[in-house]
């Protein structure tokens, strides 16, 4: 990937849910909601407090985290779509 998150943002790509369900019904996609579920793809470098100390960001590449439905931006590079967002906007990590 050829971009870099600034300060204490972070770029996130969605984890496709489960097309079919347990009763063999099959959602299409006009009918579905975007997961809130996503894999951390690139993280900035943190954010500066007000005595100018970085601070680090708590999520990694590779985590997967849960956020909001109306959270980031979306964008889209070499045909995948991606959300930039903020690390308080993530909801939570999930434990590996």
């Amino acid at each position: 990937m050829n971009i870099r998150p600034l300060h204490d943002r972070i770029v996130v790509k969605r984890v496709d849910e489960q097309e079919t369900l347990a009763s063999g019904i099959i959602i299409p996609d006009s009918a579905k909601e975007k997961p809130q579920k996503g894999e951390v793809v690139a993280v900035g470098k943190g954010k500066r407090s007000d005595d100018g100390k970085l601070i680090a960001l708590d999520v990694e590449v590779g985590d997967s985290i849960l956020f909001g439905k109306y959270s980031g931006s979306e964008i889209k590079l070499d045909g995948t779509e991606y959300l930039i967002m903020r690390e308080d906007e993530v909801l939570g990590v999930f434990s590996k």
